[in-house]
């Protein structure tokens, strides 16, 4: 971004910052589901795409569908309901 001085010692822009451009909505993420660790209170799981979820007081966090089918299929892992 360049600034020249006009006659009056005011500094102007001359280009403006372009607007960004949205090209794709993001895709929608599904309700996060709370599984229970009925092993550990603490633990770091690692997922075949080599992504971690974190285990904090018994319980981890499913955002997406990956990690969703990953901890339903876990055997220390126990969907919680609401």
């Amino acid at each position: 971004m360049s600034k020249t001085r006009t006659e009056t010692g005011r500094t102007t822009v001359d280009t403006a910052l372009p607007e960004p451009v949205q090209t794709e909505s993001p895709a929608p993420i599904g309700p996060a589901r709370v599984f229970r660790d009925t092993r550990y209170t603490s633990r770091t799981l690692i997922m075949p795409d080599d992504s971690t979820l974190p285990v904090i007081a018994g319980q981890v966090t499913a955002c997406g569908d990956d990690q969703y089918a990953f901890l339903k299929a876990h055997p220390d892992m126990q969907l919680l309901t609401e």
